[in-house]
């Protein structure tokens, strides 16, 4: 069983691939302010992103940084920068459900193939940690995104029987990310400050789970000082309807209902009824425990925690979740992201 990381995550060498998003950058900052790494890596393709994140974290500031230009779907440049790595957090991915219709066989060669390589690098390098980001979309999907990503999440707690316990992969599955540069939220404040007369919204009933970017990154720092390998690890967070969205942006603005996307769901579920019955409650999360061979061979460490099994026919959807914004919260979330 893994040993625990120390509490500050220092004199490590912690690499994120993807690492010029929303989620990169944000945790790039949290790890510089609670203790230095020996190296900090940012692993992305975008040169001009790059560019730009280095003016916010010179390497004569922070030492410690590094940056990597690369692709996850090329395996050799993975290795290269896996090398002397101890974690991986693995955020890299096409996103956007739309252009995973339109383009699948490139959203299948980055969050498939991709996943692939990060596992097989992460196991040449001798990485002792990875943890994958995933998506409430990846449980019982429709679209072709989430399809990848539930491809991509078999992968990582798969990969678990390969290492030996040399290295050790686990997944954080989440919401939409409040703010971040593919939610909702950037649209409507566009239209907003663009004079827009209405805001458009798909569905009066659609309803979805959202985190903060602080609230991802503590739980993804969390994760990575509890995992044994093999789990998935779901926050409890808090829904909001897409209507109460809109009010606390625009409560002026009446709102024009367009419809439903291809491949969009009224609501979202992040724990189906089948992963229930290897689902364990925590205080602050659920835990899908992977149903793998390896596991059952040791004491189950958060049933010995203080967790609880979920009840028979648990899912935690959306639309029925108890964990609620109301328009105040929404609004002062809002704020403080502005």
């Amino acid at each position: 069983m893994a040993t625990e990381f120390k509490n500050d995550l220092a004199d490590l060498s912690i690499l994120v691939t993807g690492g010029t998003g929303s989620f990169g950058r944000a945790f790039m900052r949290r790890l510089l302010s609670i203790g230095r790494p020996r190296r900090l890596i940012v692993f992305s393709r975008d040169e001009l992103k790059q560019s730009e994140m280095q003016l916010d974290f010179p390497t004569s500031r922070f030492p410690c940084m590094r940056y990597f230009l690369g692709d996850v779907r090329d395996r050799d440049r993975l290795r290269m920068a896996f090398h002397g790595v101890d974690v991986v957090v693995h955020a890299a991915a096409l996103k956007q459900v739309p252009a995973a219709e339109y383009n699948p066989f490139e959203c299948i060669q980055t969050n498939v193939h991709g996943a692939e390589n990060v596992v097989q690098a992460a196991l040449a390098e001798g990485v002792k940690r990875v943890v994958a980001l995933s998506t409430d979309k990846a449980a019982n999907p429709i679209n072709l995104y989430g399809a990848s990503k539930l491809a991509s999440d078999k992968i990582f707690v798969a990969a678990n029987n390969l290492s030996a316990g040399r290295t050790n992969f686990a997944v954080v599955r989440y919401g939409n990310v409040i703010g971040s540069r593919g939610s909702v939220v950037p649209f409507f404040q566009k239209l907003i400050d663009g004079g827009a007369k209405r805001l458009p919204i798909t569905d009066p009933r659609m309803t979805r789970f959202w985190i903060t970017l602080d609230e991802g990154i503590d739980f993804v720092v969390s994760t990575l000082r509890m995992m044994r390998g093999g789990e998935i690890f779901v926050p409890k967070i808090a829904s909001m309807s897409i209507v109460d969205l809109a009010k606390a942006m625009a409560p002026h603005l009446p709102l024009d209902v367009v419809g439903i996307r291809p491949g969009e769901k009224l609501h979202e579920v992040m724990i189906t009824e089948d992963d229930a019955r290897n689902t364990v409650d925590l205080d602050d999360r659920y835990v899908i425990e992977p149903d793998l061979e390896f596991w059952s061979s040791y004491a189950d460490p958060y049933m010995a925690a203080g967790g609880r099994r979920v009840p028979e026919r648990f899912r935690y959807s959306s639309d029925s979740n108890p964990l609620r914004y109301s328009l105040e919260d929404l609004r002062n979330i809002l704020d403080k992201g502005k």
